[in-house]
């Protein structure tokens, strides 16, 4: 439109063409194209890892919140996927160190390349664990954005989001808790004496999360709304 009679290159075209065809898919543009863009830094995607969503920037905001004042912030992120919480953390708190862990091989690999892309990869280590096993020592944050998509409601969601994102990255179980439950059951162990766990949560869960926390000795300190006005991420400290 800028330049209308600037010639097109036919190898132009023709990946252009491509990205079309994959775009009428249902390909998200963020697969296509490889990078997403979260919290204004770029993360390399791959099938391998949850498209990063702006939702999540509330999680982060509420992390933020609680790192003010703090001081050698040591931070745990379960199910770390393209690292974005976790780096992004490291990148905004520059005296912080952060553990990044996952179930999947495939998606540390990606989360590392993040952590050299950003410039943050001396302060962060990555395990393949799943959730707190194998992992030790005490952290000030706990965060996680865990799969908690209902497994029965998993084909009727967007094709974009059904068909690109990896199944373990969606699948919380038949209610969408399992992650939840095993966060609750865990956490106390690493946790700081004042530590917070900070989680990213799905609509409507607010309550049960809250339910399941409770009962393993936490309280909620905050609830943290998305720019959709729902809760998106709940805050809980030792009871």
């Amino acid at each position: 439109m800028a330049e209308p009679d600037l010639g097109v290159p036919r190898d132009v075209l023709t990946r252009f063409s491509e990205f079309i065809d994959r775009r009428c898919r249902c390909e998200p543009v963020s697969r296509i194209l490889g990078t997403r863009e979260f919290y204004g830094r770029s993360f390399r995607v791959t099938p391998d890892v949850l498209d990063p969503r702006a939702d999540t920037e509330t999680l982060i905001e509420a992390a933020l919140g609680l790192a003010q004042g703090r001081e050698a912030l040591r931070i745990l992120d379960l199910g770390t996927g393209s690292g974005a919480i976790a780096l992004t953390l490291l990148a905004e708190l520059p005296w912080a160190t952060a553990v990044a862990s996952d179930l999947s091989a495939a998606a540390l690999r990606v989360a590392k390349d993040n952590a050299e892309a950003l410039g943050v990869a001396g302060r962060a280590s990555f395990v393949q664990a799943n959730w707190f096993a194998g992992i030790g020592g005490s952290f000030d944050l706990i965060v996680s954005n865990p799969p908690y998509i209902r497994l029965g409601d998993i084909a009727g969601l967007a094709a974009d989001v059904r068909e690109f994102d990896p199944l373990g990255a969606l699948d919380g179980g038949p209610d969408g808790l399992e992650a939840y439950r095993r966060i609750s059951g865990g956490a106390g162990n690493n946790l700081a004496l004042e530590g917070r766990v900070v989680l990213e949560i799905g609509a409507e869960q607010e309550d049960a999360v809250n339910e399941l926390f409770t009962d393993q000795g936490f309280a909620r300190e905050s609830q943290h709304l998305d720019l959709s006005g729902l809760v998106r991420c709940l805050v809980f400290r030792r009871a």
